[in-house]
């Protein structure tokens, strides 16, 4: 059996040491272990080691040195049990070690899922412009539960919601300024649902917004799709030309007298 000749501490790690081993032909490099490991296991010059021991010892450095990269991990943010099994996995450790590691984790406290799911949708809600059906599946993707998304959705009141859809479309006014009054509404409409709000609180936040375009606004939301229009179809004339503008411009949300009004606009440059 190997006997420990000697252990040293590693030159970058205070807590990790470097076994020395004799087989019988003279000292060589046994293994490096954890200090809490080296205790545990009474590591010590002139201990004997079979290999059993060797094994065992060698499966508890591993552990220890996966638990301390999920303690490195978690110390940049709070994480769900996935996102460590996933991070784990990814540095290759063995997958018993891993739930082993997230085991201790749990009932040491550094992993709390429904504790994650809370912090997480008050944080999105405080920080971000995403609704709870966003928020929903980015949970689950995080691995938490069905029964824990819902209690820790209720950290996201309607009200809040509502508040947030409303100051979604006024920022969103500018960027469809250009569109029709349909249209406009519609890609908002569309835009919050993406957001992650429902039907609900989308018609709310409507009904709380002036998404009304002034008549000076509109006209020239019209001109500018109507001209768009125009340099599309402008090789045809007559009836066909009418026609044509008359139909792409309704598709595009205006109603049949303001695409008169802009036709004869143009006739009468």
């Amino acid at each position: 059996m190997p006997v420990v000749t000697k252990i040293t501490t590693q030159k970058n790690s205070g807590e990790r040491y470097n076994v020395y081993l004799d087989y019988g032909k003279g000292e060589e490099f046994g293994f490096g272990v954890d200090e809490n490991v080296l205790i545990k296991y009474d590591l010590k010059k002139g201990r004997e080691l079979d290999e059993f021991e060797l094994t065992e010892i060698q499966y508890a450095d591993d552990e220890k040195k996966a638990y301390n990269l999920a303690i490195t991990y978690l110390s940049y943010r709070m994480r769900s049990e996935k996102e460590v099994h996933d991070y784990l996995k990814k540095k290759e450790i063995n997958s018993t070690i891993i739930q082993q590691v997230i085991q201790k984790l749990v009932s040491h406290r550094y992993l709390n899922d429904e504790e994650f799911a809370k912090a997480f949708v008050l944080t999105q809600m405080n920080t971000t412009s995403k609704g709870p059906n966003v928020i929903q599946r980015e949970l689950k993707e995080k691995g938490i539960s069905d029964t824990i998304i819902t209690l820790s959705l209720c950290e996201y009141p309607e009200e809040q919601q509502i508040q947030t859809a409303v100051k979604l479309i006024e920022k969103l006014k500018g960027k469809y300024k250009k569109l029709s009054q349909v249209m406009m509404k519609q890609k908002m409409e569309q835009a919050l649902a993406v957001k992650g709000y429902s039907f609900s609180i989308i018609q709310e936040a409507f009904q709380r917004t002036n998404t009304e375009k002034e008549s000076d606004e509109a006209w020239e939301a019209l001109q500018y799709q109507g001209m768009k229009v125009h340099r599309r179809f402008s090789k045809y004339e007559g009836w066909e030309y009418q026609q044509k503008m008359k139909q792409a411009l309704y598709r595009k949300g205006f109603s049949i007298d303001q695409i008169q009004s802009f036709l004869d606009s143009m006739e009468e440059e």
